[in-house]
């Protein structure tokens, strides 16, 4: 080759070069910028100190830890649930000690939150009911299903601005329990099967994703009607969902490795794909605004400043991990490594 012509062709090459180097620096913990004015920012940002470290604590050997639920003062416990043991596990972070209660015959515990007035709310496949957990008296009450809905494979749930606790079936439902008058009222979902994640905003709305229905949906909160609300990426498995302070809904897409944004208010989406060949699971909020998702391909807890469009990834210590669920608290995000049997908590400040 020419000498003329040398110049353009390195100059080529080491571009290529350089657009392949940012992309495997994303996921050891490097922002990327989806647009190039971002970058410089998530660079600073990135290399101003050093990165958070995750602290990881084991749970009983075999529990099948599945969601978590931080209790929100500092010092307070996490709740787990134990998939393959029927209990709600909890974890004391200062001392690492763990306790254990049993949920009740052929539990298989799935979702974990805790409820306006302290108590821990547990959607029980296995039972087929919602469970709640006293942590003062240490009463175990249910609520089951009504007999027409013997199977709905309860995923996960969230609390209106009424205190009643809304919940998703993966067989195809969703309901809602009145805690105090005890009525249970549930409906067949749009298009069937899939429910999964469901979240409650500020403002009181609730909104559940369906994984195998690739949708989101606005429920009525007086007649339960649900109203499908499409992505605008098709077939992309809306997995979980997570409300932030203005009402706007993020997901997170499984089949197609996306973070999604629908904003009620302009009746809008916006999307961002991942980098790589990304499973994005589990999705909440911190404190500071900032996005977290589990994803599954890269091993790692992944965070999106809305600020700056850039992701960073935290990978995990054990290869497959598989974090299926993500809770805040101040300064802290925590998951439960089902392929390992510990829990994870990641620094956010």
């Amino acid at each position: 080759m020419s000498a003329l012509h040398r110049p353009s062709h390195i100059r080529r090459r080491l571009h290529r070069l350089r657009r392949a180097a940012g992309a495997a620096l994303a996921w050891i913990g490097v922002a990327i910028a989806l647009p190039a004015a971002a970058a410089a920012q998530a660079m600073a940002a990135a290399t101003a100190g050093p990165a958070p470290q995750p602290r990881y604590f084991d749970v009983p050997a075999d529990s099948g830890a599945h969601d978590v639920a931080p209790d929100p003062n500092a010092d307070g416990p996490i709740y787990f649930t134990e998939q393959r043991t029927g209990r709600l596990g909890i974890l004391h972070p200062d001392s690492g000690r763990i306790e254990q209660v049993d949920l009740g015959q052929r539990s298989a515990p799935h979702g974990v939150i805790i409820g306006p007035g302290g108590g821990i709310w547990i959607t029980d496949g296995g039972q087929n009911a919602i469970v709640r957990f006293d942590p003062v008296t240490r009463a175990v009450r249910s609520w089951g299903l009504p007999e027409d809905t013997p199977a709905a494979n309860l995923n996960t749930a969230a609390f209106d601005s009424n205190g009643r606790i809304w919940f998703t079936g993966q067989s195809g439902y969703y309901g809602r329990l009145d805690p105090d008058s005890g009525q249970m009222q549930v409906w067949k979902a749009p298009r069937g099967s899939g429910p999964y994640g469901i979240t409650a905003t500020p403002q009181g709305a609730i909104y559940f994703a369906s994984l195998a229905g690739n949708y989101i949906a606005r429920i009525d909160p007086d007649s339960g009607e649900a109203t499908v609300i499409e992505p605008p990426t098709p077939k992309q498995g809306a997995r979980r969902v997570a409300a932030d302070q203005q009402g706007r809904i993020w997901v997170s897409y499984w089949n197609t490795g996306q973070l999604g944004l629908f904003d009620p208010a302009t009746n809008s989406w916006r999307e961002w794909k991942l980098p790589g060949k990304a499973r994005a699971y589990g999705i909440c909020l911190d404190h500071q605004g900032s996005v977290w998702l589990s994803e599954w391909s890269s091993n790692a807890l992944v965070r999106f400043d809305p600020r700056t469009e850039t992701f960073a990834a935290f990978p995990s210590d054990r290869h497959d991990a598989f974090v299926r669920q993500l809770a805040a608290r101040a300064g802290q995000i925590w998951g439960a490594e089902s392929g390992h049997d510990r829990l994870v908590m990641l620094p956010t400040q």
